[in-house]
């Protein structure tokens, strides 16, 4: 069963005395740092500053993706830089969320795919923050799409500079400086439109959501994608018993090989919704078989967080938390999550640019707040039974 605690500043210290000291206690903000598990503690640096769990920072770019991960080290990766334009209002709130990371610039910049609302913003934020490198799927494949060739040709135009690292990223492959014994593990599940092909360790229970209704696609759903969205870098995020993930646009031509007639992925922690909440993705089958505790969705107000993903991740039989960087329009009253966990509840004039932050520890738990409001945080700690098979 999940138990969920929600802390207050003003108690978590009292808490912590009272159950001795528990990960909860070690989450930022509500106590004092302490020793990552399976690393070994160095000298901090304003570049990697030394922090007690994994560290991510949903940032609001008005239904594109920027998602920042911080490890305990202090090492940084972003995963794809928001929409281009709006006087570069995405890059600088990518600013501001590694500036509050404790960062002078983000190690490497994953690049899912070259829609606008995900590399849109990567010539912006170059001209703001240091960057180390970039990783992508390699070559646009969608040619015929205006804006998605404007997106990919700015990227080059940025990476022949020179003055950045790339790396072209394989299915199987782990990510440059994600690798280091004892640290978070970064692993490629899909990219360039091929997935791994065999199950990852511990994975590769039969599906049981594959051949149920649930698994079928719905006919408003393409059988084949030919956008770059099939073509999203996908990666799995493992530390300890804890597993993140994150598909980036994958639709559901993608997603089942993934998890039918095997589950090659197994079962997470934490699931970044696919795709905003487009219906075009998170499919039963997946959602259901890697079995989310917490879900985030990095929707838009008028874009993404679509009813029936909405729906799909509420009827999960995990029972996952769904936290939103918006209300959605499209999803009304009758299907957003609850309002505590919606980081954005007004459009328009009223919106507020709220963050999403989560801090994850080796063991499992989760915490998660939102910014710009006195809520508690929420604290997900692993079931007893999560040593289970995937």
């Amino acid at each position: 069963m999940l138990e969920t605690l929600l802390l207050r500043k003003g108690v978590v210290r009292a808490a912590c005395a009272a159950f001795l000291i528990t990960a909860a206690c070690a989450a930022p903000g509500f106590g004092a740092a302490l020793p990552a598990p399976g690393t070994t503690p160095t000298a901090a640096s304003a570049t990697h500053p030394l922090h007690d769990g994994l560290r991510m920072f949903f940032i609001d770019v008005e239904g594109g993706q920027a998602t920042l991960f911080v490890t305990p080290a202090g090492r940084s990766l972003l995963i794809d830089t928001g929409w281009p334009g709006n006087a570069g209002r995405d890059a600088d709130r990518i600013v501001s969320a590694a500036q509050a990371a404790g960062l002078t610039r983000i190690d490497a910049v994953l690049i899912t795919h070259y829609h606008t609302d995900h590399v849109g913003g990567v010539p912006q934020l170059a001209a703001r923050f240091p960057i180390g490198m970039f990783l992508d799927h390699g070559p646009d494949r969608e040619f015929n799409d205006p804006a998605t060739v404007a997106g990919w040709n700015a990227y080059q135009k940025l990476l022949s500079s020179g003055k950045y690292g790339h790396r072209i990223m394989r299915p199987g492959e782990l990510l440059p400086g994600w690798n280091a014994p004892g640290a978070p593990r970064a692993t490629v599940l899909s990219a360039d439109g091929v997935l791994i092909g065999n199950p990852l360790p511990g994975a590769g229970a039969t599906n049981p959501f594959c051949g149920a209704a649930d698994g079928k696609r719905p006919a408003d759903v393409p059988a084949n994608d030919t956008t770059e969205n099939a073509r999203s870098l996908g990666i799995l995020i493992e530390w300890g018993k804890l597993r993140i993930l994150d598909l980036g646009d994958l639709t559901w031509d993608k997603e089942r090989p993934l998890v039918c007639p095997v589950n090659k992925v197994g079962k997470v922690d934490l699931l970044i919704v696919s795709h905003h909440g487009f219906e075009q993705s998170s499919s039963p089958a997946l959602v259901d078989a890697v079995a989310p505790r917490v879900a985030i969705m990095d929707n838009g107000a008028r874009k993404g967080g679509s009813p029936r993903v909405l729906g799909v991740v509420a009827g999960a039989p995990s029972k996952p938390a769904l936290w939103q960087l918006h209300f959605s329009q499209e999803g009304g009253p009758a299907h957003n999550t609850e309002p505590a966990h919606i980081a954005n509840l007004h459009d328009g004039e009223g919106d507020a640019a709220n963050r999403i932050e989560a801090t994850a520890t080796a063991d499992g738990t989760i915490t998660v707040k939102k910014t710009g409001t006195a809520d508690a945080a929420t604290v997900y700690r692993p079931s007893p039974l999560a040593a289970q098979p995937r």
